[in-house]
């Protein structure tokens, strides 16, 4: 895939706003003090009276957004993954969470990817801590198109969303006719031996390991699990029940996440052995992006090798 064009998912966001700013007038963007690195300096630019900066005050800016969706309005928040669903999440939990408002919670700068920014920003539990608030939706994708898509869809839905953006630039896996659904997976490529489930920039990496292991006669199936939550039950059931097993690839705690997600879906409707790729339960460190997913073996090989490792566990 080093043929393809890569760009960051943050771009998604700062594109998205736009499109979304030019079809819509009843939503207006708040960012804190971070508007260059999220990208909704883009909106800010092509929208100033309908954009707040709330300076390096993530809770007050959450209590802002909720004060102001209560009014009817719709809004989209942005900072850094480690800020917006750390620092920020009781008031995520009681003031967006528990009235069901319509705050769009957009992170960026998420998982260990930030690279050089190191361990205190490197937020790779964020989609565990918000995925036990009642009702929030929870969306990770796999690159802009299907970023600017999850855009549109959020700001249909009504209710909370959150949605998790990297700051590494990863290949362009959609065209602009890919269709974009809250709680649907789709699946990329067919297969019948094993089940890849994977989310946000693993996707990329689970069609490398798709390839890697069609080359040694093993026919994985690659899910795009973009919707944390709702997850999609029904892709889960479907491979484990045709496959026999599955692998979890996500960049994030291998607690919390996608991996927990599709475990809690198989333990309860159809048994089978999931392996999991992802970071384990372990601090990351400063370093370039890529090196980091190098060392934290969240790579395509490092999936395959954990497929065949799953093969073997098969009844």
């Amino acid at each position: 895939m080093a043929d393809v064009i890569k760009k960051a998912t943050r771009e998604a966001y700062g594109s998205g706003l736009i499109k979304l700013g030019k079809k819509y007038d009843d939503f207006i963007v708040m960012d804190a003090d971070l508007a260059a690195a999220t990208k909704a300096g883009m909106f800010k630019k092509e929208f100033p009276e309908r954009f707040y900066n709330c300076g390096i005050a993530e809770q007050n800016m959450i209590g802002i957004a909720a004060g102001i969706a209560a009014t009817g309005k719709k809004v989209f928040a942005s900072s850094f993954a480690m800020f917006a669903a750390g620092r920020a999440f009781e008031q995520i939990r009681n003031s967006v969470g528990y009235p069901h408002l319509n705050v769009k919670i957009c992170a960026t700068h998420a998982g260990i990817s930030v690279g050089e920014d190191g361990a205190t920003h490197q937020c790779n539990e964020d989609i565990g801590i918000l995925r036990t608030i009642p009702g929030m939706v929870i969306i990770n994708p796999a690159d802009v198109v299907e970023g600017e898509k999850a855009m549109e869809a959020m700001y249909d839905y009504e209710g909370p969303c959150y949605a998790r953006f990297g700051r590494l630039a990863v290949p362009v896996i959609f065209d602009d006719d890919y269709k974009f659904e809250i709680g649907k997976a789709v699946t990329l490529k067919e297969g019948t031996d094993v089940t890849i489930i994977a989310t946000g920039l693993m996707v990329a990496e689970a069609l490398i390991a798709h390839d890697i292991l069609k080359e040694q006669g093993i026919s994985a199936r690659i899910i795009n699990m973009a919707t944390i939550k709702p997850i999609d039950r029904e892709a889960i059931v479907k491979a484990a029940k045709e496959t026999g097993v599955i692998v979890t690839a996500e960049e994030h705690s291998i607690i919390g996440g996608l991996a927990s997600a599709v475990c809690e879906v198989v333990a309860e409707e159809y048994p089978v052995h999931v392996v999991k790729v992802g970071v384990n339960d372990e601090f990351g460190f400063s370093g370039p992006a890529n090196d980091l997913l190098d060392k934290f073996g969240l790579r395509g090989v490092n999936i395959a090798e954990k497929a065949k490792e799953a093969l073997k566990l098969k009844k």
